[in-house]
């Protein structure tokens, strides 16, 4: 029996493409559905039946392809595919739960945005995905997924035509072939999950604001005409260790001119602001952000807004912050260190993991020195780079043009 056809991906993906039932159950020889919170396996009827264990570990791994996301967590994550992050998440915490009350010692993964988006795609028919590793003896993991699938549909195109006469042999190998092109995420939303919330929280304060100062009957359309409400920028933490490359000093000068410039020791600002385009939030303005190196003013929403964190590895930067353990810290903020280009990262910020993205720039050299001008063209391009993975992770979240997301 090959390796694809007891694959539990394959299993799951194949199972949902002939849209046949899959059961959670409490034993291995049961039929009955039962709750996730006390099944122990998962039982399907298509290509063949099989009852798979929830604890089974996947191909579909997560943190930098080391840790193997179990079978359980896998269909949670389909089944809930439709809920938001903050709803999804809340489903995962009650799941868990349950499982710790009924003693089992099993748990469900929480996956992020990205992982869970790539996981749903690929389940309903998508191409290959960077996070599932190929099978023993293959070259990747696309090759396994659509010989298992083609080898699973064609005999569900042929029972399509049951009662219209034999297929042709040469037309059964094309439908054999086909892949479902549309369905409601790729149609009516794409791929990428939307969070529409945002609109249910304006309808509420257009509606308030109608009903406490009406329009008169001669112009009913001044109601439309309210300022809207204040934008939400979003906020960058720097260190404040004397140590750290990037200050509020010459945050600006790095940040929005590309341009590296030692920080000075007797700046008194305590809040800067800059401004930048985030083309794929907005594409008409630029977006402002607040950078500031203390957290004492901090309100509990502000923290909603914090889309990155600059630190020097060292820990006591985070002592006052909401999450002040840096491994809890970076699951929600993606971290920023800046350090020389030819030095190693310390060895903290490289055993935070991959959430701490390092970026090397030149040395500094005084004017004058020898190479001193030539050595800073590479500065716009590490700044692009850090501005390209702040993007990508407030996308990710759920940024919007005059929107914060509602958690982190």
């Amino acid at each position: 029996m090959s390796a694809a056809s007891q694959d539990a991906l394959l299993l799951l993906r194949q199972s949902i493409a002939a849209e046949q039932p899959m059961v959670p159950v409490a034993s291995l020889d049961s039929t009955q559905e039962a709750a996730l919170s006390t099944a122990t396996h998962l039982r399907l009827v298509h290509p063949q039946p099989t009852v798979l264990p929830l604890e089974a570990s996947t191909r579909f791994t997560v943190n930098d392809f080391k840790v193997p996301v179990d079978l359980r967590s896998i269909y949670f994550a389909w089944v809930n595919r439709d809920l938001l992050i903050p709803e999804y998440n809340a489903a995962a915490t009650q799941l868990n739960e349950q499982l710790a009350a009924s003693g089992s010692g099993a748990t469900v993964h929480k996956l992020t945005f990205v992982e869970r988006v790539n996981l749903i795609t690929w389940i309903e028919g998508g191409g290959e995905s960077e996070y599932i590793k190929p099978m023993p003896g293959e070259k990747d993991a696309g090759s396994a997924t659509t010989e298992a699938l083609k080898s699973s549909s064609a005999p569900t195109a042929a029972a399509a035509r049951s009662g219209r006469g034999t297929l042709d042999p040469r037309l059964q190998v094309i439908y054999a072939g086909e892949r479902k092109m549309g369905d409601r995420n790729s149609i009516l939303r794409g791929a990428k999950l939307v969070d529409f919330s945002g609109v249910r929280k304006s309808a509420v304060i257009f509606m308030n604001k109608k009903a406490a100062n009406p329009a008169p009957t001669n112009n009913p359309a001044l109601s439309l005409n309210q300022k809207p409400s204040r934008a939400v920028h979003p906020i960058i933490l720097l260190s404040p260790s004397a140590s750290s490359l990037i200050r509020l000093s010459n945050a600006r000068a790095f940040l929005e001119e590309s341009k590296y410039e030692p920080a000075k020791t007797d700046y008194d600002s305590s809040m800067i602001h800059i401004l930048h385009h985030m083309r794929d939030i907005d594409a008409n303005r630029p977006m402002r952000f607040i950078l500031v190196e203390s957290v004492e003013q901090f309100k509990p929403e502000y923290w909603n807004r914090v889309v990155a964190v600059f630190t020097t590895g060292q820990p006591w930067q985070f002592k006052n912050y909401k999450w002040s353990q840096p491994q809890e810290l970076f699951r929600h903020v993606m971290g920023v260190h800046v350090g020389w280009r030819g030095e190693q990262p310390p060895d903290n910020v490289r055993n935070w993991g991959h959430r701490v993205q390092c970026f090397s720039i030149d040395k500094w050299r005084e004017p004058g020195a020898p190479g001193a001008e030539a050595s800073r063209f590479r500065d716009r391009e590490v700044v692009e780079a850090i501005w390209k993975r702040i993007e990508t992770g407030m996308k990710a979240k759920g940024w919007k043009r005059d929107q914060a997301p509602a958690s982190i």
